[in-house]
């Protein structure tokens, strides 16, 4: 997630022509979004990075659940 607001970050920076990213080319901005799609369509899914977060999430509402019953 943090690769997702350094893109938008350089791309506003480098819109408004900004500091040392207004004379850096849009092919690397392009190439860090590239990276980006890669890593979230394929890289998460064959690490099982995607399924890990929804794990966790149902098993901290489990657990609330539990909680909230036997207290």
């Amino acid at each position: 997630m943090p690769l997702i607001f350094v893109i938008a970050l350089l791309c506003i920076l480098r819109y408004f022509e900004v500091g040392p990213v207004a004379t850096m080319s849009w092919w690397w901005i392009v190439g860090l979004m590239f990276v980006a799609f890669i890593w979230f369509e394929f890289v998460e899914r064959i690490f099982g990075l995607d399924k890990k977060k929804a794990h966790d999430e149902s098993e901290k509402a489990r657990e609330a659940r539990v909680k909230k019953t036997f207290k």
